[in-house]
């Protein structure tokens, strides 16, 4: 029997809060989780009770958690996903200091909280939050077509803790669903505690700006106002981890895994879809397809076709909004679109310098519609019309000032929008050009494939994306002129089967005004390619395990080639550098450097070939470790041992053979029935160092 070590119990000595009718203060506590735990479980006070839990953790491996309620039950072991989170390089982002931060969870009243782990963990942390009731009133936002939403002040949003404005997004392209996880069986009067032990886990615990989600939905089919900046802006939040910008976080409070969603959540979240989708003017039916900003399952630059109304799952390795609500999604969005008829989807302007300016929009059915431009002293200067489902209109380039312009069709929600003519425009210019990486292999083994190319433009300009060659020539339009808006931008470029050399990267951008180019250079060599360890591990010990890091790679062609060691970014040895032939290589390493050799702990072997055309650099990631690991005797009967160090355990006793994998420093247990007469046990680590065998009989 296999027994994952136990890192806490959590125990609280306090009653919990009764309910209150006036604003009630959620409190978070933070606790330390010891590693190695006894099968005994360790406690930790936690006064006052807790009715909520977040995770966090540090190492490759995973946790899971369960709680005791007051009545002394425990409930279910729970897996913590770690993949809501705020975009990559972001503000919000790096406050988590290489720290995964799991989903919260609503437990309800609850006394205790254990947690294990799954793989490797080196540190963990629980944040418990006690929550208690108070009553809010819902209100009505302003526009008609808005559902019934509980405001900030309704739900009492602690506005101390918000100390940043979240940002905003150019446009809005999809809505995300998620479920927050945790029990279902809230009261009315308890649903707006658990939108207030969110929001202070993610800023208190997570270093977020404020809570994650844009909305929240009750299963009573109440709607609550979630991040700051207003419901019927573009704020990005931090519920898709590289997908936030330009997305709608919106999450059914509660698990939803193999329990359905009760009728009234899922009408209030139609209802909540189908205003914020028409005030984005985005099509619920359509789909979309989506640079990603990096997650687990999505590398930076790789594009994901996403549907108008996504889920998490869709864009993360999780198992967001749970199986019930995912399967309704089709069904949702059906809903969604077919209610608040007519609407008007994707209006866009197109502008050249020096030339007429383009608008285009599509309408749900064949409307009578009307394009407006009214000039800065309120004149109408373009009244355009039609009819049909598609809105297409070419002006003149509007005279000086900055013009107001407006699509409108009967019944439909209008699209707004500001043009600013010749004279006032400024020529515009594609700031942080960037190309990451600089040099790409795209040869198809997955290894620097492609790479991302990134911009900030300070206005609006009608930007174009180009490849040159070493003479200038455009060899490949990665992108099309097109209206892009203020902001950063992102374009994937996977080499498009051109040969190997120098490149230059440019982006163009045009307004009235003029024009100006951006390069970067970069480059494409399929040189180096199929590079690898033989083994993650060096373990120059003198046992003939993994004595020497062996590094495989193979060469299309004759370069010069050097293997550097490093740590943390900061060079160690450079075990091999010359000219290799072309073929496969291999270059082996003892652990030496100039002085003595390299200490236990973790190291990136850096491959770098030049065949003369461009340099291209592959880390791997290694570790170095030559000390075996110990066991101990804990127990003779029952069987009970104690390793130092994750690993294998092989136990023989009696003629009977156990191999136990050991997940992290902690006792392992083995069944028999009976004491044991005789009995050989070792250890064997990762790095393949093998313990002292321990025997009795």
């Amino acid at each position: 029997m296999i027994h994952r070590p136990v890192f806490a119990a959590l125990a609280a000595c306090a009653a919990l809060a009764a309910p209150a009718l006036a604003r009630a203060e959620a409190s978070l506590t933070v606790h330390e989780l010891p590693l190695g735990a006894k099968r005994s479980l360790a406690a930790v006070s936690a006064p006052g009770g807790f009715h909520y839990v977040g995770l966090h953790w540090r190492g490759p491996g995973g946790l899971e958690l369960r709680v005791r309620n007051t009545r002394g039950t425990w409930g279910p072991w729970l897996p913590v996903d770690a993949d809501s989170a705020p975009d990559p390089g972001t503000p919000e982002a790096l406050r988590a200091d290489g720290w995964r931060q799991g989903e919260g969870i609503w437990t309800g009243a609850a006394s205790r909280l254990q947690v294990r782990a799954i793989g490797r963990v080196t540190r963990a942390r629980a944040f418990t939050v006690a929550s208690p009731v108070s009553r809010v009133p819902r209100r009505r936002l302003a526009a008609a077509e808005q559902p019934g939403i509980v405001s900030r002040a309704g739900w009492s949003a602690d506005e101390t803790i918000v100390h940043v404005e979240p940002g905003t997004a150019l446009s809005l392209r999809l809505a995300v669903i998620h479920h927050t996880a945790g029990k279902n069986d809230y009261t009315r009067e308890q649903a707006p505690a658990v939108v207030r032990a969110i929001q202070l886990y993610h800023v208190q615990g997570n270093g977020w700006a404020d809570i994650g989600y844009n909305a929240l939905v009750d299963r009573f089919g109440t709607v609550y106002e979630g991040r700051t900046g207003g419901l019927d802006r573009n704020v990005v939040g931090a519920h898709a981890k590289g997908f936030n910008t330009g997305s709608f976080g919106i999450a059914l409070i509660g698990e939803f895994t193999t329990a359905a969603p009760p009728p009234e959540a899922v009408d209030a979240l139609v209802r909540t879809l189908a205003w914020r989708l028409d005030v984005g003017h985005v099509d619920a039916l359509a789909s979309l397809t989506a640079l990603s900003g990096g997650n687990e399952k999505f590398a930076v630059g790789v594009p994901v076709v996403l549907r108008a109304i996504s889920s998490h799952r869709d864009t993360g390795s999780t198992a967001c909004p749970g199986d019930q609500l995912y399967g309704l999604l089709p069904s949702i969005a059906e809903r969604v679109g077919a209610l608040g008829l007519p609407k008007l989807y994707d209006p866009v302007v197109t502008a050249n310098p020096g030339e007429p300016v383009s608008f285009t929009a599509r309408l749900s059915s064949p409307l009578p519609w009307t394009l407006t431009l009214v000039d800065g002293a309120g004149a109408v200067t373009v009244a355009a019309t039609g009819e049909g489902t598609e809105v297409a209109v070419t002006v003149p380039l509007p005279p000086e000032g900055t013009t107001t312009w407006r699509i409108e069709a009967p019944g439909a929600l209008a699209a707004t929008g500001t043009l600013a003519s010749a004279s006032v425009a400024v020529v515009p210019t594609a700031e942080g050009l960037m190309v990451d990486p600089a040099t790409i292999a795209p040869d198809g083994d997955g290894t620097l494939d492609a790479t991302l190319i990134s911009f900030t433009l300070p206005f609006a300009a009608n930007v174009a994306v180009s490849i040159l060659d070493a003479a200038g020539a455009v060899v490949a339009e990665l992108e099309a002129p097109r209206w892009r808006g203020a902001g950063r931008h992102e374009v994937s470029f996977d080499g498009l089967g051109l040969p190997d050399g120098p490149y230059t990267i440019r982006v163009l951008a045009r307004t009235a005004a003029g024009e100006t180019a951006a390069t970067v250079p970069m480059a494409i060599t399929r040189t180096l390619r199929g590079t690898g360890l033989v083994s993650t591990w060096l373990s120059p010990n003198g046992d003939g395990r993994n004595e020497r890091l062996g590094v495989r790679f193979t060469l299309a062609a004759p370069a010069d080639v050097k293997l550097r060691i490093e740590r943390d970014g900061l060079w160690i040895a450079t075990p091999f550098s010359g000219l290799l032939p072309a073929g496969t290589q291999l270059v082996e390493w003892d652990g030496a450097k100039r002085i003595g050799r390299i200490r236990e702990g973790s190291y990136t072997a850096v491959v770098e070939a030049n065949d003369g055309t461009a340099s291209l650099r592959i880390p791997l990631a290694f570790g170095a470790d030559w000390t075996a690991p110990r066991v101990r005797l804990i127990s003779r009967f029952p069987l009970l041992f104690r390793v130092s160090e994750p690993g294998t355990l092989r136990v023989k006793a009696d003629g009977l053979r156990w191999t136990v994998t050991v997940e992290a420093p902690g006792e392992v247990a083995i069944p028999l029935v009976a004491r044991p007469r005789k009995f050989a046990a070792t250890a064997t680590d990762a790095a393949g160092n093998v313990s002292i065998p321990l025997r009795a009989s």
